[in-house]
This record gives C-alpha cells, structure tokens and sequence, in this order.
C-alpha cells in the first residue's frame, strides 16, 4: 500500500525559509515522477515543482530561483526547500507520485500525501 507523509510546514515571517519532507513508502521510490503542489483558501490547486525519475526538475513561474525540489532515492523522500518565502506562498502543499509525467503534470497523480500547512506573514 502506498503512502505519502509530509512534514516540515509551519509558520514564518516573509523572507524566511522552510524545508518540506515527504516520505514514501510501498513502491520502488526512484521509478516514479514527483511533484509538490499547494491550495491556498479559495483558490485552485497548483502545481508547485516537478521531478521525473531522471532528475529533471520543472517549476513553476512564482517559485522558480526560490525552491528547489530534491529527492533522496536511499530514504525514499522527496523535499521541498523553500527560500525567500512571501505571504502568497501561504497554502497547504502536498506531494504526490505517479509512474506518469503527464498525469503528475495534470493534477491527476495516482498518490497523496495527507498535505501540510505552510503559513507566511507579512
């Protein structure tokens, strides 16, 4: 059975940093594409950031040159460190995995973490 733990969310002031974990279990970890993604009160879902099981990363334009995604295929984690943190990037943010890059990219993977809170004031 496949799961998805997510940690390290919390509260900061803007300009501050937080790293999120995501531990995976009951798959081979290297073999699948992960992603964060975040949903903010109100609004829609949003893709955060990209890894496929090559190491290519993508990001989105909002985050990009302040996150980087990672992953360490020998702890079956995948992190998030998230730097220059504004009060836009408040939302919760959840990973996910899925063997395919294009439904990871849609929304529509097939695993999700439970998400955790990232709260960013001004």
């Amino acid at each position: 059975q496949v799961h998805l733990v997510e940690s390290g969310g919390g509260s900061v002031q803007a300009g501050g940093s937080l790293r999120l974990s995501c531990a995976a279990s009951g798959y081979t970890f290297s073999t699948y594409c992960m992603g964060w993604f975040r949903q903010a009160p109100g609004k829609t879902r949003e893709r955060v950031a990209t890894i496929d099981s090559d190491g290519t990363t993508t990001y989105a334009g909002s985050v990009k040159g302040r996150f980087t995604i990672s992953q360490d295929n020998a702890k079956n984690t995948l992190y998030l460190q998230m730097n220059s943190l504004k009060p836009e990037d408040t939302a919760m943010y959840y990973c996910a995995a899925d063997p395919s890059l294009p439904r990871l990219w849609l929304g529509v993977a097939s695993y999700w973490g439970q998400g955790t809170q990232v709260t960013v004031s001004s």
